[in-house]
């Protein structure tokens, strides 16, 4: 087949906070996973399958990060994902007998109960729990490239005060990738896109080939990439990394212009339990009473102001099939004008968090699938590609540092580290100075207990260094949670620390907080020597 003009590379970024609370139920944020797997991972894997079975030679890119990974193998997590469906199933039931007298509700109503019917079937008897495997059919297959990320989101431009943090972060990334998947990754996400040069030795040590970088990563490189952001770099360090484009961004993201936005997509604000009469409601919110969201939205986004239509799925569905459309005849100009001035094929880079496809955008899992057909059927301007796919067929690349920087607010880490958050990082350099300690101090530790408190300093100290917590404070948003929970990876290390520097570990505590903080079981603490 004759190479196209250029090329479109799909990356989506799968992640969320390590969250596991066997002591309780009552914890909102264990949501966050269950939300996820049914409105993001099942609908991707779902639409994934049907482009198989139809024959759609697509492609597509997805970090699935170390924490994500854990709570998708995690059997606690699972339990209660069933359980989850399972009370939705009962509350759709109720709606439909509730809304019988409106027929367009009704409708809306059934639709709900089929999908979390759905949603169950597939989970249980179709993955037959694991979304690992799911996931890893299509790596298996050539369609999709799953890369990792750092440990635990750890943001490199805060930690790299102590180097061997970052280390750390990278290499148990590769190691839980290649538990999960029995290879190496050729690409990892930087958490937050957080680009610093000190951290390329270390890419390099665990065999990672690229990164993907916010687009001024690219434009401000040093010396100025002669293609910008439509091909890749190499840094002095043998690291490649891929800019992401301006354009397709503003597409998709925008508030203001982007797809998502669109009048007859699902109101993701109105939900039912906001909406419904509270007695009603009261058994499927939060168990302290406050109303939060089921899942269950009757609503279209219809207007700018306070009034709601009724969401119509089929109006959605050819929304998203006319904005596919649009997308489709945007790249082929776009890669036309391109590729008539560069000497190499152009690649389009378009990396977005997952789940903006199907938790904050219902219809976007829906949007790839139809797009990914059109591509493949309505065009031969170009074709989808993953990056380790391009840098196989155009090896030669221009040598140039990638800037400092981030994704986010500004662009330069300004949404974690601010006035709001900037006292977590005196506690994550100072852990992470006394973890390179301990591991120094006590090399290749052979007794048992001490080597179990060590190896749970280091997750204690991962956990800690999400960047999930500061996110969540600058964004005001379930700060008392991120709040309590680096109180207590802070207190749970540093009574660790104490207890293993004088010889005094307390058994009891430790297996306590091991059950609590249960992830990565094969770390092995010397990481940080």
């Amino acid at each position: 087949m004759n190479e196209p003009k250029g090329y479109v590379s799909f990356i989506l970024h799968a992640h969320l906070p390590f969250i596991h609370h066997p002591e309780s139920e009552d914890y909102l944020e264990e949501q966050w996973l269950y939300e996820a797997i049914s409105e993001t991972y099942i609908p991707l894997l779902q639409n994934f399958k049907k482009l198989e079975e139809e024959k759609v030679d697509f492609r597509i890119t997805m970090s699935i990060t170390p924490p994500l990974l854990s709570m998708f193998d995690n059997k606690l997590l699972q339990k209660r994902y069933i359980k989850y469906l399972k009370t939705h199933i009962e509350l759709a039931q109720k709606e439909v007998k509730r809304t019988s007298n409106d027929k367009r509700l009704n409708e809306l109503s059934k639709y709900y109960l089929d999908r979390y019917s759905n949603d169950l079937k597939i989970f249980k008897d179709e993955y037959n729990c694991n979304l690992i495997n799911a996931f890893k059919h299509f790596q298996d297959i050539g369609v999709l490239e799953i890369i990792t990320c750092g440990a635990t989101h750890g943001y490199f431009p805060i930690l790299y005060v102590t180097e061997q943090t970052v280390k750390a972060q990278i290499a148990v990334g590769v190691q839980v990738y290649k538990k999960y998947f029995g290879k190496n990754p050729r690409g990892i996400w930087l958490p937050e896109c957080g680009y610093i040069p000190e951290a390329d030795k270390y890419l390099k040590e665990f065999g990672i080939d690229y990164i993907i970088t916010e687009a001024h990563g690219i434009l401000y490189a040093d010396p100025t990439p002669i293609y910008g952001t439509f091909a890749p770099i190499i840094s002095p360090g043998n690291i490649i990394a891929f800019g992401r484009d301006i354009e397709t961004s503003k597409q998709v993201w925008s508030s203001i212009c982007g797809y998502p936005g669109d009048f007859n997509y699902r109101e993701f604000y109105r939900d039912i339990g906001y909406d419904a009469d509270y007695e009603y409601i009261k058994p499927y919110i939060a168990k302290n009473g406050d109303r939060v969201h089921t899942g269950i939205k009757y609503y279209r986004i219809t207007s700018k102001n306070d009034f709601k239509d009724y969401y119509n799925p089929r109006w959605a569905m050819d929304t998203a099939e006319r904005q596919a459309g649009h997308f489709l005849d945007c790249r082929i100009s776009q890669i036309n004008e391109l590729s008539s001035l560069m000497d190499v094929p152009p690649i389009v880079v378009c990396p977005y968090d997952a789940e903006l496809y199907g938790h904050w955008w219902y219809e976007g899992p829906y949007w790839l699938y139809i797009l990914f057909k059109k591509i493949y059927y309505d065009q031969s301007t170009f074709r989808l590609i993953t990056p380790s796919e391009y840098i196989d067929k155009h090896p030669n690349i221009q040598i140039s540092t990638p800037c400092r920087s981030s994704w986010g607010a500004r662009g330069y880490s300004e949404v974690w580290l601010n006035q709001t958050n900037d006292y977590v990082h005196r506690h994550l350099h100072k852990a992470g100075n006394r973890m390179v300690e301990l591991a120094h101090l006590f090399p290749n530790e052979k007794n048992t207990l001490r080597r179990k408190a060590l190896n749970q300093c280091a997750r204690e100290l991962l956990l800690l260094q999400s960047s999930d917590w500061l996110f969540i404070i600058t964004n005001g948003t379930m700060v008392d949670y991120a709040k309590k929970r680096i109180k207590e990876h802070v207190g749970r290390f540093t009574k660790l620390y104490y207890q293993i520097k004088s010889n005094k570990i307390d058994k009891e505590f430790l297996k306590e907080i091991y059950d609590k903080d249960k992830i990565f079981p094969d770390i092995d603490y010397m990481i940080y020597y």
